[in-house]
């Protein structure tokens, strides 16, 4: 494993694309962070609450998603695409050893880089809105749980890429499940849709970026564990289907 692993590192740092979608995810984060403080800022008649001000820093997350799950995808979708495939199933005949190894890679690269990302931004959106009473206790959680979710997000987007194997067809069903039936099933009647909407992918795994305190009866853990449990079920078919299609 450890020779895998390097080789998938060499592949991930050696591709340009990498580069450009771990910057535009640091950008939005901290660009829509520190846009959306300011106008909260601007708007707010008193000192700004702690925990509106932390949400508002890490509002970019939300989109950052989506450029973070776009490479996930490309870890693998780019290999099909070029046909790179082939090689590297040579290389490593054990496929989900092959899998394993681009799933830690990028999982380490992404929760480093996410991480950095949303302590920055929270960096800046609390240097604008200044409100009173935030510890330390709090900036940690909250930067590191906005990179568990957005690593989270990634690791969705390359079960996805192995599943469907082509880049767009990928990032349209990433789109889909990360951002827009999210918000569908919010509007589903009933106590029976509220408990689907709690326990649809990002609208549990966002919690993990909160304390709880919203109307969820999920807790930041149990949401982000939910949301791990689509992301298992996503990785097992795409570990079952690498296995037995052709490259």
């Amino acid at each position: 494993m450890i020779d895998i692993i390097r080789s998938e590192w060499t592949k991930l740092r050696s591709v340009r694309s990498t580069l450009w979608t771990l910057a535009a995810t640091a950008a939005m984060m901290i660009g829509f962070g520190a846009l959306l403080s300011f106008a909260v800022k601007e708007n707010a008649e008193g000192p700004v609450d702690v925990q509106n001000a932390l949400m508002t820093s890490l509002t970019g997350a939300m989109f950052a998603s989506l450029s973070i799950a776009a490479l996930g995808v490309l870890v693998i979708s780019g290999e099909y695409r070029t046909g790179g495939i082939r090689t590297s199933l040579l290389a490593v005949p054990r496929r989900l050893h092959l899998l394993a190894g681009k799933a830690v890679v990028f999982t380490v690269t992404s929760l480093v880089v996410c991480t950095l990302a949303a302590a920055g931004a929270l960096a800046a959106g609390l240097a604008i809105t200044q409100p009173t009473g935030v510890t330390t206790g709090d900036l940690v959680r909250s930067a590191v749980g906005a990179g568990l979710y957005l690593t989270a997000c990634g690791l969705f987007g390359l079960a996805l890429g192995t599943l469907v194997r082509h880049t767009a067809g990928a990032l349209v069903t990433a789109i889909a499940l990360i951002l827009v039936l999210p918000t569908v099933v919010t509007q589903l009647p009933g106590k029976w849709g509220r408990t689907v909407a709690e326990y649809f992918t990002t609208n549990a795994g966002q919690l993990i970026m909160t304390d709880g305190g919203g109307p969820s009866s999920l807790s930041p853990w149990g949401g982000f564990a939910v949301y791990l449990a689509w992301i298992a079920v996503a990785a097992v078919a795409a570990g079952v289907l690498l296995h037995r299609r052709d490259a």
